[in-house]
């Protein structure tokens, strides 16, 4: 009996403590508490404030990616973003980077690649650099995400820095007059380049702050500069010395009187082509230095040669009768060299169809014999005619010329043979072809004018030089064009894509 009694209370009394968990648990997992009701104890209610609070934390699970999620950046699930990018590295997400670094302006336009090479590890350190970050050149999570920011500087310089791209600052700033002295092109951003800047944002109507920012980078290469030169129209003794130079080395074609004409112009532009200067017709400091070097290269054209200066060769060959006045056109063709032939024979030089110094001094000399009759003129075709040019093999010489530097290095403001930059490759390319084409920047190209413009992406064809917004290459045919490319760093052959038609300028027909 007390057996029974004993059981009967240990029975009651667990059903009691269960029916108490019970309502204790129900408390907990409930999301409202009602104020007025006793049952809601304080432990109830921190317990409810504690799930509201805390949140389970997600496992990074294998495969996801590491670094931040930004706009613009692929999302890639199968091939996730390594942790660090870096020299070697080839990587859809690459292509966003470098498109970045390029609006940015701390890489040369050109169409973005997977791969991760040299070019795009200088552009690296030159960022991080301005940013305050390690100049490592590998894109961690910190770099990636500086860049990628919409709040990301654009390239920018002042005194105090140092590197390779202050080097071509420099450069061009002496190129232009704004630097006197080729010692003061040394790679560090110092007072004289800081007094070039201001003195060159005065002269182009920049705010004068002595920086190189995105207006001032820009002006440095485009064709509205106003360099700080003896230019058109000024007269003094450095002009007279200089004519009589180019006179010396076959340039000039007329007296050398001080004045700096629209012939002296047309000289200093052919010698600068020859000599492998920037082409602007402005007589500064590198060209001066240039001009009267033992290194100076004396002019000649051959069969193929365009511009101003064939122009006034035919013009003389015209005057003494030996080219009809309807073949001064610009263009040295087969009637031109004719007629330069028989010019040479009649004044006893070397008759090799070429216009070299001899030639050039003899022409616009005295005592120059007439060709007596406009029999001598040549027979047939036209000297504007554009056909292959002879001694090269027209469209499919300039290809394998081309095709010969595939793989050689992206190196900027290289003109070959070991090393190019865009405009640099077309620059050797046609040259070595047997097209005398003087050295362009990419902003050149645009307005180059003497070639057949192609102004429709569709009607390009194999041969054509294809300018794009910043770049320039070799149209290769069968959809492909061939060029130096920068983010590439290497010469490559490659296809002509969209990005090539959405930032097409012109193309410019070299043959036929």
């Amino acid at each position: 009996m007390n057996i029974k009694i004993i059981w009967r209370k240990r029975v009651i009394r667990s059903f009691f403590l269960a029916a108490t968990a019970t309502t204790f648990l129900s408390a907990c997992t409930s999301t409202e508490t009602s104020t007025n009701k006793s049952s809601a104890t304080p432990s109830t209610a921190t317990v409810s404030e504690a799930k509201k609070e805390y949140q389970p934390i997600a496992r990074l699970l294998p495969g996801e990616v590491l670094l931040p999620k930004l706009n613009g950046v692929p999302d890639l699930k199968e091939n996730p973003i390594p942790e660090y990018l870096r020299n070697g590295v080839e990587h859809p997400v690459v292509a966003s980077l470098q498109e970045r670094l390029m609006k940015l302006g701390f890489m040369d336009n050109d169409e973005p690649t997977q791969f991760f090479g040299n070019v795009t590890e200088a552009a690296i350190k030159v960022y991080q650099r301005q940013n305050g970050l390690a100049q490592d050149g590998i894109v961690g999570p910190e770099t990636f995400t500086s860049i990628m920011s919409p709040a990301a500087k654009y390239y920018a310089v002042a005194k105090g820095v140092c590197g390779d791209d202050i080097t071509r600052i420099q450069t061009r700033l002496y190129e232009l007059g704004y630097l006197a002295d080729a010692a003061q092109v040394n790679g560090t951003f110092g007072d004289e380049t800081e007094v070039a800047v201001r003195k060159l944002q005065e002269v182009n109507g920049l705010n004068i702050d002595g920086k190189v920012g995105r207006q001032t980078i820009n002006l440095l290469y485009s064709e509205e500069i106003k360099p700080n030169l003896v230019s058109y129209g000024e007269k003094s003794d450095v002009v007279l010395a200089s004519q009589k130079r180019l006179k010396e080395l076959g340039y000039l074609m007329t007296e050398a009187d001080g004045a700096y004409g629209n012939d002296t112009v047309t000289a200093v532009k052919q010698f600068q082509a020859r000599n492998d200067l920037v082409v602007d017709g402005y007589l500064g400091p590198s060209t001066r230095v240039a001009l009267n070097s033992k290194e100076a290269q004396p002019n000649g054209m051959t069969l193929g040669e365009q511009g101003d200066s064939v122009t006034n060769v035919q013009k003389l060959l015209n005057k003494y009768g030996y080219l009809a006045s309807s073949n001064v056109t610009g263009y040295y063709g087969e009637l031109t060299v004719n007629a330069v032939k028989a010019f040479q024979s009649n004044n006893g030089l070397s008759a090799d169809g070429s216009v070299g110094k001899d030639t050039l001094n003899k022409l616009s000399g005295s005592g120059v014999k007439s060709a007596g009759s406009k029999s001598n003129t040549g027979k047939g075709g036209n000297g504007n005619s554009s056909g292959p040019v002879k001694g090269g093999s027209g469209v499919n010489g300039l290809l394998s010329i081309a095709r010969s530097k595939l793989g050689k290095p992206y190196v900027w403001g290289s003109k070959g043979p070991g090393s190019f930059d865009c405009s640099g490759f077309i620059y050797w390319s046609l040259n070595q072809v047997g097209v005398r084409q003087s050295y362009l920047t990419s902003a050149g190209w645009r307005s180059v004018g003497k070639y057949t413009k192609i102004s429709s992406f569709g009607d390009l064809r194999a041969g054509d030089i294809v300018v794009v917004s910043g770049h320039v290459g070799i149209v290769a045919g069968g959809g492909n064009v061939i060029d130096a490319s920068s983010s590439h760093g290497r010469v490559v052959e490659r296809s002509l894509s969209n990005w090539w038609r959405n930032n097409f300028i012109c193309g410019w027909r070299i043959f036929g």
